[in-house]
Formats: C-alpha cells, sequence, structure tokens
C-alpha cells in the first residue's frame, strides 16, 4: 500500500520513525514534508498536500492511505478534511483508529504527536492501516451521504439548514 505523511515541526521526529516502520512494513512511503525543522512552519499545505496525493492515488486505483500529525494532530485532520475525498479521523486509541476505517472508511488518520509515544503512535497507525472498511450498508450511505454534501451542498431527501 501506498501511505502518504504530511506533518510539521512537531512531528519530524516522528516522522522519520513512522517513515522507517511503515517502509519495513513493506508499504511505499511518500513524505510530502516538511524535510528540516523550522519551529515556525506551517502544517497546512503539508497535509493538504498528503490528503490531495491520497485522493489521487485512490482514483487512480492505486491503494492508498493518509497519515498526517502535528501537536495534537487537531489542525491537521482539520487541513486534511478541507481536501475533496479526504475523510481524516483524529484517532488517540485503538478503538478510535479502527473504528475510523471500519465504519468511515477513513482514509486519513491524524494523530498528535505531542500527545503520544512513538511506539503508541505506531500502534495507532497500524491499526488504522490494517482495519478494513466495514462495506456495511448504513456506513456506505452515511459516507455517500457526506460525498453528495460536500461535492453538492445538500443531500437528497434530507434537510439541510443554509
Amino acid at each position: 500500500m501506498r501511505i502518504h505523511i504530511g506533518t510539521d515541526h512537531a512531528g519530524l521526529e516522528f516522522s522519520k520513525q513512522i517513515q522507517k516502520h511503515l517502509s519495513a512494513a513493506g508499504h511505499e512511503v511518500i513524505d510530502h514534508g516538511p524535510e528540516s525543522y523550522d519551529p515556525i512552519d506551517d502544517y497546512p499545505s503539508f497535509c493538504i498536500n498528503a490528503a490531495h496525493a491520497v485522493v489521487e492515488d485512490q482514483r487512480a486505483g492505486v491503494e492508498a492511505l493518509g497519515v498526517v500529525f502535528g501537536g495534537s494532530g487537531n489542525g491537521e485532520q482539520i487541513a486534511a478534511n478541507k481536501v475533496e475525498g479526504v475523510r481524516a479521523a483524529l484517532a488517540w486509541s485503538e478503538a478510535t483508529a479502527k473504528l475510523a476505517r471500519q465504519h468511515n472508511d477513513a482514509n486519513v488518520v491524524a494523530i498528535g504527536a505531542r500527545q503520544h509515544t512513538v511506539e503508541e503512535a505506531l500502534a495507532l497507525i497500524d491499526f488504522f492501516v490494517n482495519e478494513p472498511f466495514s462495506l456495511e450498508e448504513r456506513h456506505v450511505r452515511r459516507i455517500a451521504q457526506l460525498a453528495e454534501y460536500e461535492t453538492t451542498g445538500t443531500i437528497a431527501d434530507r434537510h439541510i439548514d443554509a
């Protein structure tokens, strides 16, 4: 599987270790930055680039996921979710990492580098990457509604307050 990574200065050290771990597990890892430590860098472009690459790969039929991280993971998740077609989930436990894939077919996971040890972060990423989408009809239906709203601003047969 191809895994796209984006971070900021808070996650730079994590990034190197995560890339090594994922590569050793047989994944193709693509780093979207940053390349060097800058304490005032801005995460949005790194995370958006990683998220965009995930969507492009998936649309081309390439099995791909993304991992974005920074201090808390919150801003990185928000940035990734600005990309059409991305469903980024913040994972902080085994359950949240697995459910993001099982129920939401999340294609990007966000993790707080200042919230977890490297070992904990690697475990969360492994839970996320290794968990398949359940394909249950209710989850497929809900994801389709989100995608419809994302592209049209409406959901057929549902009231959306403007």
